[in-house]
């Protein structure tokens, strides 16, 4: 039995995310595991990490489109064992492999794309958690949560191609 055919404005998100992905993927292309866990610039970020971090906020604010504040935890709150977790999302660790980490986004991708296809519409919408970050007693929409994670996904592949392109020279579109 196929997926029904969705159209419209959720379609034409699916459709960004997807080109978002691939642009990110694409920057990976080609490389050892050890080329993805290289830092080639001052920051901390190699390929593989942001594909990492990338992957952690989509599955986090995916599950917020479903469940609503449960899916964020208590980020107001968070301990430094908390803190280094986080930090190890933008970096590979001992063991951890580009084909395994471009395996657990590509999981991702699918149950993301499944849950919003699955929506009855993109007016669902959830409270925010209190933090600074976020207006007092705000709420985000389905939609607004994809254009979250759209803007990421852009933002970490084009960080992805300076890290690629100081690397050894290649391109996301070259």
């Amino acid at each position: 039995m196929s997926e029904p055919t969705i159209t419209g404005e959720r379609a034409d998100l699916l459709e960004s995310l997807t080109h978002h992905r691939t642009m990110l993927r694409v920057t990976a292309r080609d490389l050892t595991d050890e080329q993805a866990g290289l830092r080639t610039t001052s920051s901390e970020l190699c390929v593989g990490g942001i594909i990492k971090h990338v992957t952690s906020v989509e599955r986090v604010w995916a599950a917020f489109i479903r469940d609503g504040l449960a899916a964020l935890g208590d980020v107001t709150d968070m301990t430094d064992e908390d803190w280094a977790r986080r930090a190890d999302e933008f970096r590979m660790l001992p063991g951890e492999t580009l084909a395994g980490v471009l395996d657990a986004y590509e999981g991702v991708a699918a149950r993301t794309d499944a849950s919003v296809r699955a929506l009855p519409h993109l007016d669902v919408s959830h409270s925010l958690p209190a933090a600074p970050w976020w207006e007092p007693g705000g709420s985000w929409t389905a939609r607004r949560v994809l254009l979250h994670i759209i803007g990421e996904t852009a933002q970490h592949a084009g960080h992805a191609d300076i890290i690629r392109e100081s690397l050894d020279g290649s391109l996301s579109m070259g």
